[in-house]
C-alpha cells in the first residue's frame, strides 16, 4: 500500500506541476517583453520547466515499473500454477490470471461482474480454497482493469464479450488439454455465462450463476422501486428527490452510470448494513492494492466501471433470459443470496422453473446479498465442489 500511495502522490504532483508551468508560461507570454525587464523571471521559469519534466519522467518510469512487475503470488505446491498472462483474443490484447495447486485439475473460468468490472484480485482473496480443486482463471474482459485498452469503448458490444470469451475458452482447452471447462458467472458475468453455454455448449461441463441477472430492464425498474421504498421508510428525502428527478429506468445516453448508481449504490449500502448478511461487501482498498495491478491498472479499475458500464449496459435492456435462453444443453445452477435486492431473486426462480436443461437447481445462501461468493465464501466453495465435482 505504501507503493500505491507513493505512485498516486507523484501523479498528483506531476499534474500540479504541469498546471503551474502552463499558468506561469501564459503569464510570461501575456506580459510581453518581461524577460528583458526581469531576467530572473526567465531563469525561474526554466527551472520550473526542468523540475516539471524531471518529475514527469520519474513518474512515468514508476508507472512503467509498476506495470512490468505486476504479478500474482506463487502457490507453494509441486505442480502448481500461478501466472498472469497477456493473450491476443480476436486481435484484442487481454489479461488473465491462472491459479491452481495442481495444473492437471479441471479448469474453472470466473466471469466478473460489470460490465467493466475486474475481480482478478478479489477472487484470489475470497475463493483461494477453490485453487486446491481447480485451475481458477480470472479474465479481465475488454474495457476492464488490465484489459482496459483491449478495444475502444465505443466499439465494445455484447458480441465482443461472447467472441472473446469463446476464444479464451478455446485457449484454455488447448493449453490444459481438456475437452470442456467449468464456468462461474457473477452478476453481469452470470448473463455472459448463459450466452456462452447457449452458443457453445460443447465447450462447457456446467455453469454456476450467482447474483444471476435475468431481465435487465425489469431488474432496473424493480431496483429503482425498491430504493424508493427503502428511502421512504427511512425518510431519505434527498435520495427520493434525486430518484424522481432522474425518472424511472432504463436509462440511455451518457448518464447511465451515474443515474443507475443513485439507486444501485443505495441498495448496496442497504445490503452492507443488513444484520442477516455476513461479511457484507467488497474490500476495495485491499483489491486495488493487490499486486496483480500496476498503477495504470489501478486507475483503470475505476475507469472501466464508469465508462464501460455506461456504454454497454444500455445494450442489455432488450435481453430476457426467460424468453431468449429458455433451453440450454449444459447443467446450470443458481447460487442466490436470500437478501439480494440488486438482482431480484424472484426473476431467477421464474427462469429456473421454465428452463429446459440437462440439470438445474437453486442453492440458497441464507446470510448473503448480491455476492454469496464473498458473503459466505466457505459455503460457496463447498457448493461449487458439490455441483461441479460430486454431481
Amino acid at each position: 500500500m505504501f507503493q500505491v500511495s507513493m505512485f498516486l502522490t507523484l501523479t498528483i504532483l506531476t499534474i500540479l506541476a504541469l498546471m503551474a508551468t502552463l499558468v506561469f508560461g501564459v503569464r510570461v507570454v501575456l506580459a510581453g517583453g518581461v524577460s528583458k525587464a526581469n531576467p530572473s523571471l526567465v531563469v525561474s521559469f526554466k527551472k520550473l520547466v526542468l523540475s516539471c519534466l524531471t518529475l514527469t519522467f520519474l513518474d512515468l518510469g514508476l508507472v512503467y515499473l509498476s506495470q512490468m512487475t505486476a504479478s500474482t503470488p506463487p502457490i507453494g505446491a509441486e505442480n502448481s500454477i500461478a501466472e498472469l498472462v497477456e493473450l491476443d483474443l480476436n486481435g484484442r490484447k487481454q489479461w488473465i490470471s491462472l491459479r491452481g495447486h495442481d495444473k492437471n485439475k479441471p479448469v474453472l473460468l470466473f466471469l466478473a461482474g460489470g460490465p467493466g468490472g475486474t475481480q482478478m484480485a478479489a477472487v484470489r482473496h475470497e475463493l483461494a480454497a477453490l485453487e486446491k480443486h481447480f485451475v481458477v482463471v480470472n479474465w479481465d474482459q475488454p474495457g476492464s482493469g488490465k484489459s482496459y485498452y483491449a478495444e475502444k469503448t465505443g466499439n465494445i458490444t455484447v458480441q465482443t464479450y461472447i467472441e472473446d470469451g469463446h476464444a479464451l475458452t478455446e485457449y484454455l482447452k488447448e493449453r490444459f488439454s481438456q475437452e470442456k471447462i467449468y464456468l462461474i458467472g457473477e452478476s453481469w458475468g452470470s448473463a455472459l455465462g448463459i450466452f456462452l453455454v447457449s452458443r457453445y455448449p460443447e465447450s462447457y461441463r456446467a455453469m454456476i450463476g450467482t447474483g444471476q441477472m435475468i431481465d435487465f430492464a425489469e431488474t432496473e425498474r424493480l431496483d429503482y422501486a425498491m430504493a424508493l421504498e427503502i428511502a421512504s421508510r427511512k425518510g431519505d428525502d434527498a435520495l427520493i428527490k434525486k430518484l424522481r428527478a432522474n425518472g424511472v429506468p432504463p436509462y440511455y445516453g451518457k448518464d447511465v452510470t451515474w443515474k443507475s448508481a443513485a439507486y444501485l449504490n443505495y441498495l448496496s449500502s442497504y445490503m452492507a448494513s443488513h444484520p442477516g448478511i455476513h461479511n457484507p461487501g467488497y474490500d476495495t482498498l485491499r483489491d486495488i492494492g493487490s499486486q496483480e495491478y500496476g498503477l495504470l491498472d489501478k486507475i483503470n479499475f475505476f475507469r472501466g466501471l464508469i465508462n464501460i458500464f455506461n456504454h454497454v449496459y444500455q445494450q442489455l435492456y432488450t435481453i430476457d433470459l426467460r424468453r431468449d435462453y429458455a433451453k440450454l444443453d449444459v447443467p446450470v445452477y443458481f447460487f442466490l443470496g436470500r437478501y439480494d435486492v440488486n438482482a431480484p431473486t424472484v426473476l431467477v426462480e421464474e427462469y429456473e422453473r421454465i428452463l429446459d436443461a440437462p440439470e438445474k437447481g437453486i442453492v440458497w445462501f441464507e446470510h448473503s446479498g448480491h455476492s454469496p461468493w464473498i458473503n459466505e465464501r466457505d459455503k460457496f466453495v463447498r457448493e461449487v465442489i458439490a455441483c461441479f465435482l460430486e454431481n
